[in-house]
């Protein structure tokens, strides 16, 4: 995915009110950026940090940038904004870069499924099988390790539930972490946060729940799908 228009660089003075954040510009202008990340965010919005901005197409919108990157020490690349994530995974389906789904034939997004919920991708393979494909941005990084969730979420646990009411009734299930930064080795569960998320995690995946950790690649001109991680669950 590359980002047209260019990225522009900045540093991040603040971050506030969860979407907001104030980012001197490079030319000095200090401006109000969109931070499109619900999460904590920790250790990738830190003052200071060098950010990347994408200017808004529409000359209306009342916020004229939208927080993109994060980077880190050592080329770190991570990915703020999450309405990016389905893009990413979807651009890799589509592009046959997922090797466990790569027999996919057509590809329905945001499909009604389970208690009024939408699952992010419906796939039906080569065999004519149904995949329920969910997606979840993955942002925390701890000693290597990257970590979901980075606070309780019950809609998470939700998804989880209904991933493994799908497996049951004879479909695909997949839960595919996708982990927006570059320096983490494996991935796993972080039961210290939300452990009933963990809980419900390893029940899914020993009842057949397939489970995918990707991670990305980026820099201040694309960000894409790139290798697998290993997990512990």
């Amino acid at each position: 995915m590359i980002f047209d228009p260019p990225l522009i660089q900045g540093k991040l003075i603040r971050r506030y009110k969860r979407f907001l954040a104030d980012i001197e510009l490079d030319n000095g202008e200090i401006v109000i950026a969109h931070c499109p990340n619900s999460g904590r965010m920790t250790g990738c919005a830190d003052p200071g940090s060098t950010v990347f901005v994408a200017p808004a197409a529409n000359p209306k919108r009342k916020l004229k940038f939208t927080w993109e990157l994060t980077k880190l020490a050592d080329d770190n690349w991570v990915g703020i904004n999450t309405m990016r994530t389905n893009r990413i995974v979807e651009e890799a389906l589509i592009q046959k870069k997922v090797p466990e789904l790569v027999d996919n034939i057509t590809l329905q997004r945001e499909v009604k499924y389970g208690e009024k919920s939408r699952i992010d991708f419906l796939i039906t393979m080569a065999d004519g099988a149904k995949k329920y494909v969910e997606v979840k941005n993955v942002s925390l990084v701890e000693d290597g390790i990257a970590k979901f969730p980075d606070a309780v979420t019950t809609r998470g646990q939700k998804h989880l539930q209904e991933l493994m009411t799908v497996v049951e009734a004879g479909h695909g299930g997949t839960m595919l972490f996708l982990v927006n930064r570059q320096d983490a080795t494996n991935f796993q569960a972080a039961v210290q946060i939300d452990p009933r998320y963990a809980e419900l995690l390893s029940e899914a995946k020993n009842t057949g729940v397939e489970v995918l950790v990707y991670q990305t690649m980026a820099d201040n001109q694309s960000i894409s799908l790139g290798k697998s991680l290993s997990f512990n669950i």
